[in-house]
């Protein structure tokens, strides 16, 4: 056994900092453990911050500079290490290695293989990973905010085109899945298409809390180096920088927002599949799949399945999980930063990467699928679905609704008493059920009539519908612009930075 003076000797005789570049180290006597390093390693999913990784070192190289920390040599050199070490990453000639324990290192290392020891190992210098991190998050999910945008939108057209196509034709409205009012079928389109235009509305909204810029916060408290944080924000495509360096480090509202907004991406994507799986079963026959959305059965020969929608109704609770494992996370954190943040990317990376697959499929089966409106009119006046007009007919004929709606009631009753519809009741029959009921009353008694008559705004009038549909259009074309703005890794935003050797006066006369 060895002695206590022995260990204490072998302990000190271990590597000084983790075997590879680390970004910590120097007051500990070795290496973490194995188990510790598996279970730090965030590779495997952060690698897709790289790029940003890299935007974000350009421009804190300029801060950098600016505060007199590189001279213009050494900022020349460090953003061309920078642009060689991405166009690697891209090329997938520089990947993250086993000993890498996230993008950060990961990419520092990159650096000073490419700018060597001394000038690589200065562009640390005013910064932490976690102020890093919140940037970083900040910028990836602006830009797939746009991209869910655009896949939303699609989904949206999909559903408009639908909707134009179906002109004037009619179909049962329901509400608790029970015949309730005849409506337009471009109407019922339409009222999914209004919802995922708010949540794209959401996601314009949401960017103007997530255009705000962690970087130059530090661990924590900013930095006592003479950087500007307005500056690099600018620089990487923000509107400000965070007013508290705490809450810029610590706070995650902007990742669980969109987790939530995607979410709801997901749940309205699913109401509009679970009513499409409805209408292609053989007792509704309202629509017929694409065979390219849909798949067979291994056994059942016959089987033609609407998979698509049926795994938009299943993954909208994969994202209502990735939102609730999240607000998990967060809600008793102290501040300010925890290492329990690194959990933050995984369930918004998946919620992100859900949509991106699952959007196209669904906008792609919608716009293919072919509606059956005869069988959507046979149906429309059944289910005494003409009730209310009856009730309302009396209404404008003088008769207070209570009693209007006791009347109309007492209509129903008589048909399902005899099995016949309302429009079979003859006049004697409406005479008997009340006397008020004169043979004027077969004026609403129709599909047609119906929607014709409910002609204030919103309503379901081939009028009304009409110009619900151009509004439609405009608003998904306007909601476009948000969806085609250019990625943050697009090219430089913000001002151009004066090199280190000149004065804001000399930097201010070249601007002019």
């Amino acid at each position: 056994m060895p002695s206590a003076v022995q260990s204490v000797a072998s302990d000190y005789q271990q590597d000084p900092a983790p075997a590879g570049v680390s970004l910590w180290g120097g007051r500990f006597l070795g290496g973490p453990a194995d188990a510790l390093a598996a279970l730090s390693v965030s590779t495997h999913f952060d690698w897709r911050l790289a790029r940003y990784d890299i935007a974000g070192s350009r421009a804190h190289a300029r801060a950098l500079a600016q505060a007199g920390l590189l001279d213009a040599g050494q900022l020349s050199g460090m953003l061309d290490a920078l642009d060689r070490l991405e166009a690697d990453v891209v090329a997938g000639i520089f990947v993250a290695e086993v000993s890498d324990e996230d993008v950060h290192t990961a990419l520092e290392r990159g650096l000073i293989e490419r700018a060597g020891d001394d000038l690589g190992g200065r562009l640390r210098a005013g910064r932490s990973r976690n102020d890093q991190i919140a940037t970083l998050i900040r910028m990836y999910l602006r830009d797939q905010a746009r991209h869910v945008a655009g896949l939303v939108l699609d989904v949206v057209d999909a559903l408009i085109d639908q909707a134009a196509q179906a002109s004037d034709a009619i179909m049962p409205g329901r509400t608790h899945m029970q015949h309730a009012q005849p409506v337009l079928v471009a109407h019922q389109l339409l009222a999914h298409a209004w919802p995922l235009m708010r949540d794209v509305e959401r996601l314009e909204d949401w960017d103007s809390r997530a255009a705000v810029s962690p970087y130059g916060s530090g661990a924590l408290a900013g930095n006592t180096l003479g950087m500007d944080p307005d500056a690099v924000a600018a620089d990487l495509g923000f509107e400000a920088a965070v007013e508290n360096s705490i809450d810029g480090t610590a706070a995650r509202d902007v990742v669980a927002e969109l987790s939530f907004v995607l979410a709801m991406v997901a749940v309205d994507v699913s109401r509009l599949s679970e009513e499409i799986i409805v209408w292609n079963t053989k007792e509704f026959d309202f629509v017929t799949l694409d065979d390219s959305y849909s798949t067979g059965s291994s056994i059942m020969p016959q089987k033609k399945n609407p998979d698509v929608a049926e795994l938009a109704r299943g993954k909208a609770g994969r994202l209502i999980g990735d939102l609730t494992g999240l607000l998990a996370t967060l809600k008793a954190l102290p501040l300010a930063y925890n290492r329990d943040l690194q959990e933050d990317k995984e369930p918004v990376f998946d919620a992100v990467d859900t949509l991106a697959v699952l959007l196209p499929a669904v906008s792609g089966m919608v716009s293919t699928m072919t509606l059956h409106y005869e069988r959507m009119a046979e149906l429309a006046p059944q289910g005494f679905s003409l009730a209310t007009d009856i009730a309302e007919w009396l209404v404008k004929n003088g008769v207070p609704f209570r009693s209007a709606h006791e009347i109309s009631g007492a209509c129903v009753r008589e048909c399902e008493r005899r099995g016949i519809e309302l429009w079979d009741l003859t006049d004697d029959d409406f005479a008997a059920i009340d006397e008020r009921l004169t043979p004027g009353v077969r004026e609403v008694l129709s599909a047609e009539g119906s929607v014709a008559a409910r002609t204030g705004h919103g309503g379901t009038a081939p009028v009304r519908v009409v110009e619900q549909l151009a509004r439609a259009i405009a608003r998904s074309a306007e909601l476009r612009v948000f969806a085609w703005e250019g990625s943050l890794l697009d090219g430089p935003a913000g001002p151009q930075w004066p090199e280190p050797s000149q004065t804001d006066d000399e930097w201010s006369e070249e601007q002019d």
